[in-house]
């Protein structure tokens, strides 16, 4: 099993910028895919990013050219920069990695809340 364990959430101003962490131990080996979702209150669990171990990243629109994803593949460790946060931004934030054997774990989450 993996275990990702996230942190870096917090309040923030609307505007402002906010970086997670999401650090993976375990069973490491052939992590394929490491995503980012979020789930507001009353509402489904979306992504929000991922990047797969050769760096292709996906974005849908509402955080496109505001939300980057990177990973460092030494350091087991996948990073969600967002900038230019907005109130609709504020959810539990949950990091995932998938393995090449489809094994999917999850974080516990960070709170993200954007409000002035």
């Amino acid at each position: 099993q993996v275990q990702p364990v996230e942190s870096g959430g917090g309040l923030v101003q609307p505007g402002g910028s906010l970086r997670l962490s999401c650090v993976a131990s375990g069973s490491i080996f052939a992590i394929n895919t490491m995503a980012w979702y979020r789930q507001a209150p009353g509402k489904e669990r979306v992504l929000v990013a991922n990047i797969n171990v050769g760096g292709t990243t996906y974005y849908p629109d509402s955080v496109k050219g505001r939300f980057t994803i990177s990973r460092d593949n030494a350091k087991n460790t996948v990073y969600l920069q967002m900038m230019n946060l907005r109130p609709e931004d504020t959810a539990v934030y949950y990091c995932n990695t998938l393995r090449t054997d489809l094994q999917r774990s999850w974080g516990q989450g960070t709170q993200v809340t954007v409000s002035s």
